[in-house]
């Protein structure tokens, strides 16, 4: 078989398996759910599960890294924008992607899965963070631990969670503003801090 006709394959299975999962995530929740209901959903052998997959979590994990390396390819650069860009592009990419994010971070979803949207977002907003504020922060004590990072983390994992339980009330542009004025009201204060 051709490398070609190979990678087609695989790619084929793990949409079969991303859907799969999706599907029983919304009907009975992640924690519920097993290895055999999901190969035995997408049709595919229990052999090619394990050939890709430690379980059930490295499935959701590896489907996860391709969305956020999606998110991040288009995050672009933060510039003088309100909102910055990045943000209207994360709700953008959220709701382009509802389907993975609606039922991992809803009431059925897996706190394991909120932890690594928090972490993924916190070291984003640790790398990326260029926020004017009246003093520089990115030395002190309160940022160099991760406490500002992970309590911004934390703001935009619940206002994507509150967003997509609303239906989507606000359109990704009015969700990146609210937010990203909340982020700057906390960077400014942080910056306060001695």
């Amino acid at each position: 078989m051709t490398q070609k006709a190979d990678n087609l394959r695989v790619r084929r299975m793990q949409k079969l398996l991303r859907d799969a999962l999706l599907d029983l995530v919304e009907e009975r929740g992640f924690d519920a759910l097993t290895v055999s209901e999901i190969i035995e959903r997408a049709m595919v052998s229990r052999t090619a599960f394990y050939r890709n997959y430690q379980d059930k979590y490295d499935l959701v994990e590896r489907i996860f890294d391709d969305e956020m390396r999606i998110l991040m390819s288009g995050l672009g650069n933060y510039g003088p924008e309100r909102p910055p860009q990045q943000w209207v592009n994360l709700f953008k990419h959220v709701a382009e992607y509802e389907r993975l994010y609606r039922p991992l971070l809803g009431g059925k979803g897996s706190s394991w899965f909120v932890v690594k949207m928090r972490t993924s977002l916190a070291e984003l907003i640790k790398e990326h963070a260029q926020v004017p504020t009246r003093r520089p922060i990115a030395g002190s004590r309160v940022f160099a631990d991760g406490f500002i990072t992970t309590l911004l983390a934390s703001l935009f994992v619940d206002a994507i969670t509150w967003w997509l339980e609303q239906e989507r009330p606000y359109t990704p542009q009015e969700m990146a503003l609210y937010c990203s004025r909340l982020a700057l009201s906390i960077f400014e204060e942080a910056g306060t801090w001695q």
